[in-house]
């Protein structure tokens, strides 16, 4: 075994401390050495006093640490359907050859290696890498030989959709300062919000109807209040920036292009329910999203918006950001907190609920970047203005990812209540290519199936449940004709089978049997039964798991199954190009 220099670990370690350190100090051990060799991992574990085992645990959740040597440089290629439909797999084939290595091999120079991720959260951009630190976008095979370790090149979203309310700031290739956030009304919402009590500023909340965006669509009002109310202490607000649904990329957007904001809205979240910490556990595949968040955390330190007696009230808050390390997982409420508090991110089970047993066992309030991102506007100009956008049950405006084969993949903000069929025609250009429309996935990897007669359908929470499409994330994936479904299936299937935690046994195997059924109706070998064993595997992982991964895992194949029940007839011709 190598001989390590552990001093300046012991340097980099020396101020942190307990469990709660843990995921930090091994990132920063990782940065020091490049990976993380067992006498390393027991410095940690001895700094932090949390047991080897326990550590060498953390280590083995995360797919972004590494116990073995890695490139100077990780290539991270993405693989999801949307990179896929704009040929990144050859993307891929190209980057291996550059190199002349296989994936997750060493360059002989010991300068790279390279990896396919499941999903970076860069659709828009597709085919996309992560260099190092760094995205890449619009690959191709041939530029992909020229790819540039250093700088890759500057990539800038495009931003659609009117009103701009969330997104006034975003899609200009920058991050926003905090003077241009001021000059532009930011902060505003924050001293309405100190003008008002706690309970006051929840009424107004409540009274804008805003839900959760990430998902689960619980109305924000409510879970402040449920915090608020709660009598243990201290409490907590979290920002949850663990983005990892395929197909999903708005919360990078915000982070990136307009971080203030973001800020702003978690700062209010805490005055709502008398919390003075707060933290932002950004996904580790946003790299430039996590050094946007923390430089605007200095910035807004420096002004007063953070600290002791906030724009000259007794109110305090501080901020502290957390970067994941590769675990899908952590998007659930329950294991991102794990994952906070030094441990495997594995879900909780419910109940108990975060409002009232989150965060170190504290009463929490979590939410998601765009929700956070809506309680600015909320406060500055009041509930009647958020609801004059939108529908009475789905009111304000909605951030959506378009992807896939449209001519104008990017971020649209629209008011809730614009149809499917507008966004994709009217906002993303319509169908590229020449080609016809297929399907759209709508809501996620943890979404639905649309057929083109369903386009007409509104986007609004009740139209959409309605027609039987989780709006989900707000991901929107297209797919034309030209496109073997088969393969964007095992992709979803591959994905789940990939990210499930292992905590709970209809999951961990449900979603295995899942992509290996899928993977041989692909490849042409399907077996007679094999849409009956998807759907009595679906099902059962739907009603039998405990978190939300293994409970919507089988959502798009089942929908697939009802659409189109040819797709997984053995007598259907399948391609090679499914793994």
């Amino acid at each position: 075994m190598p001989e390590f220099d552990l001093a300046p670990l012991k340097s980099a370690l020396k101020e942190m401390e307990g469990r709660s350190d843990l995921l930090p100090a091994l990132q920063q051990a990782q940065e020091i050495y490049g990976y993380l060799p067992e006498s390393v991992v027991a410095e940690v574990a001895n700094t932090l006093g949390v047991p080897f085992a326990d550590v060498f645990g953390v280590v083995d959740f995360y797919s972004m640490l590494y116990t073995e040597p890695v490139g100077k440089t990780i290539i991270r290629v993405c693989a999801d359907a949307a990179c896929a439909l704009s040929g990144g797999d050859a993307v891929t084939e190209a980057i291996c050859q550059r190199w002349n290595i296989a994936l997750d091999q060493v360059s002989e120079d010991g300068g790279v290696t390279i990896e396919r991720a499941p999903c970076l959260g860069l659709c828009e951009h597709a085919p996309a890498a992560l260099v190092g630190q760094k995205p890449a976008g619009f690959l191709t095979p041939e530029g992909a030989q020229q790819l540039n370790l250093g700088d890759p090149g500057k990539l800038i979203s495009s931003i659609g959709g009117s009103p701009r309310q969330l997104t006034a700031f975003c899609g200009r290739g920058k991050s926003t300062s905090l003077g241009e956030y001021e000059a532009g009304g930011g902060y505003q919402g924050l001293r309405s919000a100190l003008q008002k009590s706690p309970s006051e500023v929840i009424t107004t909340v409540k009274a804008s109807g805003l839900v959760g965006r990430g998902g689960a669509a619980f109305p924000t009002g409510v879970k402040l209040e449920g915090a608020a109310s709660a009598l243990e202490t201290p409490k907590y607000v979290v920002c949850n920036a663990d983005e990892s649904e395929p197909g999903t990329f708005k919360d990078r957007v915000l982070m990136e292009d307009d971080p203030h904001r973001v800020l702003e809205g978690l700062i209010i979240a805490g005055y709502a329910i008398g919390a003075s910490r707060g933290y932002i556990f950004v996904r580790g595949e946003y790299p430039q999203a996590f050094a946007a968040m923390k430089q605007a955390a200095v910035e807004a330190r420096s002004q007063g918006y953070l600290g002791e007696n906030i724009l000259g009230t007794d109110f305090r808050f501080e901020v502290e950001l957390r970067l994941g390390a590769g675990a899908y997982i952590c998007g659930e409420e329950t294991a991102l907190f794990e994952a906070i508090e030094g441990k495997r991110g594995f879900p909780r089970s419910k109940p108990p609920f975060p409002t009232t047993h989150g965060l170190f066992g504290k009463p929490t309030a979590i939410n998601n970047v765009e929700t956070l991102c809506n309680l600015p506007y909320i406060l500055q100009f009041g509930a009647e203005a958020y609801r004059s956008l939108g529908t009475q049950k789905s009111p304000g405006t909605k951030l959506f990812c378009v992807s896939g084969d449209v001519k104008q993949p990017g971020l649209y903000e629209a008011p809730f209540g614009i149809s499917l069929r507008q966004l994709i025609f009217d906002l993303a250009g319509g169908m590229r290519n020449g080609q016809p429309m297929q399907a759209v996935l709508v809501g996620g990897a943890a979404g639905a199936f649309a057929a083109e007669n369903e386009l007409d359908v509104l986007l609004t929470f009740e139209d959409t449940q309605e027609a039987g499409l989780p709006l989900g994330s707000g991901m929107v994936l297209v797919i034309d004709r030209s496109r073997d479904l088969r393969d964007v299936l095992v992709r979803l299937a591959r994905f789940f089978a990939h990210e499930s935690c292992g905590k709970c046994y209809p999951c961990q195997l449900g979603t295995q049997r899942q992509h290996e059924i899928l993977l041989r109706l692909a490849q042409g070998k399907g077996l007679p039964g094999d849409a009956q064993r998807l759907a009595d595997v679906g099902w059962t992982m739907t009603d039998s798991s405990i978190c939300g991964l293994g409970q919507t895992a089988a959502t798009a194949v089942l929908s697939a199954i009802r659409l189109w029940p040819e797709l997984f007839s053995t007598s259907a011709s399948g391609g090679e190009n499914g793994g």
